[in-house]
C-alpha cells in the first residue's frame, strides 16, 4: 500500500497483533531505510555503504549498531550527566545477534564498507524490540541497492502454557518454558539462540519449525515491499577482488592437513588412530576441568581461553560452541589427511 507516508506492508501475527514495515518517509538520504512498528514499539533501521572498495582490502567491514535512547520511552537521563553513555551490554548483544544473521548473506565479492544502524525511536510497555531488530536491518538492506542475498528475519518463539507464540509480550514471556530467538531465510535456519527448561528434543525442533514458518512470511513481505521500491530493482556492481590462492593453500596445509579433528572420521581413520585421539581428548578435557575448578571459571570459557593461549591447540569457533583441534606432534597421534 502506497500512502503519503510512504510504502507500507503489514504482517499479521494473529490475535490482533500486527507488524508494519514502512519505507520512503524517514532517512531518505540513506541507501536504505525502514520503520518497523509493532504496537507502540518502533524501530528505525538505516544502511549506507561506500560505492567503491578500498584497494587491497580482503574482508567485509560491516558495522551493525543497535541503540536505545531514554527519549524512546519519553524520558531523559537524570543526575549531573544529561548525556547518555556508551552502548549497554544489552544493546551490544542485540547488535551481535543481528550481525551474525546478516554477515553470511552478503556476496563473496562484496567488500565495501557498510554501516547498519538500528535505533529504537518508540518503546512500548509490553513489546520487546530485540526480536524486531533483525527484521528492520534486513528490510533496510532489501529495499536498498546494496548487493544482499537476503532477505532474512529474526523472531522470538516462546511456548506459554503449551502453546507456541511468535514475539510474545514481556509479561507472557516470564512463564515460558521455551524462549528462543531464531534467524533464518526463506529456505534455511541461520541462527538459534535462547534458553529452555529441560524440554525434549522433539519440542525444540517443533519450536524452530514454528519460528521458521513465521520467518518465511516476514521474508516474503520484505520482497513484496522491495518490489514497489524502484531503487531496489537495480543492485550495485563491484569488481571482484583478486584472491590469494597461495595464502589459502598454505593456511589449509598448516591448519587442516597436519591436525587430528575430533571426532575423527571413521571411514578414513584407523581404529588405533581413533583410540589414540580419544585418549588425547580425555586428557585435555580432564586437565581443563581441573583448572576450571580451581579458578572457579566456567568450563566452556576456560576451554576457549586455553585454546587461544596454547600453540598446540587451535579453536575453530562457532556461535556458543567450539571444536578443538589437537596437535599430533605433541600428543603422539597420527595426522588425518
Amino acid at each position: 500500500m502506497s500512502t503519503q507516508k510512504g510504502i507500507q506492508k503489514t504482517i499479521d501475527l494473529g490475535e490482533g497483533r500486527q507488524i508494519t514495515l514502512e519505507t520512503g518517509k524517514l532517512a531518505k538520504q540513506a541507501d536504505g531505510s525502514v520503520v518497523v512498528r509493532m504496537g507502540d514499539t518502533m524501530l528505525l533501521a538505516t544502511v549506507v555503504a561506500k560505492s567503491e572498495i578500498k584497494e587491497g582490502q580482503s574482508f567485509l567491514p560491516l558495522s551493525v549498531d543497535y541503540q536505545e535512547k531514554y527519549a524512546a520511552a519519553g524520558r531523559f537521563p537524570g543526575g549531573f550527566f544529561k548525556r547518555e553513555a556508551r552502548p549497554s551490554e544489552h544493546e551490544i548483544l542485540i547488535s551481535r545477534m543481528v550481525d551474525r544473521a546478516l554477515r553470511p548473506m552478503f556476496p563473496d565479492y562484496y567488500q565495501a564498507e557498510t554501516q547498519v544502524l538500528i535505533s529504537l525511536i518508540s518503546a512500548g510497555k509490553d513489546t520487546l524490540p530485540d526480536a524486531l531488530a533483525g527484521l528492520a536491518a534486513s528490510t533496510a538492506l532489501t529495499v536498498s541497492d546494496i548487493p544482499f542475498n537476503g532477505p532474512i528475519s529474526e523472531v522470538r518463539i516462546a511456548r506459554i502454557d503449551g502453546q507456541f507464540e511468535i514475539n510474545p509480550g514481556m509479561t507472557a514471556q516470564e512463564s515460558a518454558d521455551i524462549d528462543l530467538i531464531v534467524a533464518g531465510t526463506l529456505e534455511n535456519i541461520i541462527m538459534v539462540e535462547g534458553e529452555t527448561k529441560e524440554v525434549s528434543e522433539a519440542d525444540l525442533l517443533e519450536a524452530i519449525k514454528e519460528a521458521h514458518g513465521a520467518i518465511k512470511t516476514q521474508c516474503q513481505t520484505q520482497l513484496d515491499l522491495a518490489a514497489e521500491v524502484e531503487k531496489s530493482k537495480t543492485k550495485r556492481e563491484y569488481p571482484p577482488q583478486p584472491a590469494d590462492d597461495e595464502l589459502k593453500e598454505d593456511m589449509h596445509k598448516a591448519l587442516y592437513q597436519n591436525y587430528m579433528m575430533w571426532p575423527p572420521n571413521a571411514s578414513t581413520t584407523s581404529t588405533s588412530a581413533r583410540k589414540a585421539s580419544a585418549r588425547c581428548w580425555n586428557s585435555i578435557l580432564k586437565a581443563s576441568m581441573k583448572r576450571c575448578w580451581k579458578k572457579k571459571a566456567t568450563w566452556s570459557r576456560h576451554i576457549l581461553e586455553t585454546s587461544k593461549r596454547r600453540p598446540s591447540v587451535t579453536s575453530c569457533s562457532t556461535p556458543r560452541n567450539a571444536w578443538m583441534v589437537a596437535s599430533p606432534t605433541k600428543y603422539g597421534t597420527s595426522g588425518q589427511k
